[in-house]
């Protein structure tokens, strides 16, 4: 039996799709709401699959780190199908490219599956970005499921729709908003996530306080051994609070023409720093994290926050341990010219999201050479 701890809604209403809800395109004035389930068990919970899936084809895709210890385990909890496709692409961000969804495509397109089929993204970031934009493509535009495994995954990449690769000029430069049918998020799947990674989902988390709810803030400095020890309650509340923060969000904003830009805090300076590292090098949480410390010292340069939430901030990183500056030897120049290519820049201005508070967001684009270098070198 499965345990369902928390449920959240991502109210969206209907979209005609990309092609006007011509020959069936994504969309065709369906709503787009989608629920987020949190719990224990939910990946063998055959009843939820069979509501879920019904009589459709699956395309299963995960990672060769993931799939052997969760594909299995879902299969047998699948419905009897009349088409399934299992696809298991190397892990890594290095993988996060056009081949690899050429190859999901590819598979998915030997096996004859129909519009109707159902995409499931058993795995972290890189496979759900992967997956749904995948089915964004194929045959104009199917449904998916994300089944997110590591924390940072179930906080952040896989509620909201961004799906995409990336490209050697930058992260995420290819993709499409294409919003999930649900999101799965089996708690017990954290058992087996690497303590880098677990702490990277962290810096996740904590963000969605630093940008939107002072509280929670609060609440996870408070909780930071319990976290630590990955406390199942303790976890459930975490996640469900960012999932509720990101939700909405997405629902006031959904293809980030304004607030949507806030979740970006720590993400300007930290995708910088994994494309001059090399994609892999650091992970995508760790980046953000040393992001965030440094977007929220600028902030207090500006005269915006107390120098006391960057302590907290400091504090908390480095006790779940999360990096607090960047790789060394990176200069301000560096970070200019690999933010230049940033999908966030905007007539030709990069666009930082720093804080006025904590609690609360904004966009700056008059940061000076001179600003990055203080926060690099503090």
């Amino acid at each position: 039996m499965s345990e369902q701890f928390h449920t959240v809604g991502v109210n969206l209403g209907a979209d005609a799709g990309i092609d006007g809800g011509k020959n069936g395109g994504e969309g065709r004035g369906k709503d787009r709401s989608y629920a987020i389930t949190i719990g224990r068990g939910l990946l063998v919970d055959s009843h939820l699959w069979s509501e879920i899936i019904g009589s459709r084809g699956v395309v299963l895709v995960t990672d060769d780190q993931v799939g052997p210890l969760y594909a299995e385990r879902l299969q047998s909890a699948l419905p009897t199908l009349d088409r399934f496709t299992h696809i298991t692409l190397p892990a890594g961000e290095q993988q996060k490219s056009m081949a690899s969804v050429q190859q999901i495509l590819d598979a998915a397109l030997a096996d004859r599956h129909e519009r109707q089929s159902l995409f499931l993204a058993l795995g972290g970031g890189v496979v759900g970005d992967m997956t749904g934009f995948a089915a964004s493509l194929f045959l104009r535009g199917a449904e998916f499921v994300q089944i997110p495994t590591t924390l940072l995954a179930q906080v952040d990449s896989s509620v909201g729709g961004k799906t995409g690769v990336n490209h050697p000029m930058g992260k995420n430069l290819i993709g499409a908003f294409h919003q999930p049918k649900r999101v799965i998020i089996d708690l017990d799947t954290l058992s087996t996530l690497g303590d880098r990674e677990y702490a990277a989902g962290l810096a996740e988390v904590i963000k969605y306080g630093l940008i939107r709810d002072a509280a929670f803030f609060q609440w996870l400095v408070a909780q930071v051994s319990a976290l630590q020890a990955r406390d199942i309650p303790t976890l459930a509340s975490a996640i469900e609070r960012s999932c509720a923060i990101k939700a909405a969000v997405v629902m006031e904003d959904e293809q980030e023409r304004g607030v949507r830009a806030h979740l970006n805090f720590g993400h300007t300076f930290g995708h910088a720093i994994e494309r001059l590292q090399g994609y892999g090098e650091w992970l995508h949480g760790e980046a953000v994290a040393a992001g965030m410390v440094m977007a929220a010292r600028l902030s207090v340069r500006r005269g915006n926050l107390e120098s006391a939430v960057v302590d907290q901030l400091l504090s908390f990183q480095q006790q779940v341990g999360l990096p607090v500056k960047p790789p060394a030897g990176l200069t301000a120049a560096d970070f200019l010219d690999a933010m230049a290519s940033d999908k966030k820049v905007t007539a030709g201005k990069i666009r930082y999201i720093l804080l006025n508070q904590l609690g609360e967001a904004c966009v700056a684009e008059d940061v000076t050479l001179d600003d990055i270098a203080a926060v690099i070198d503090a």
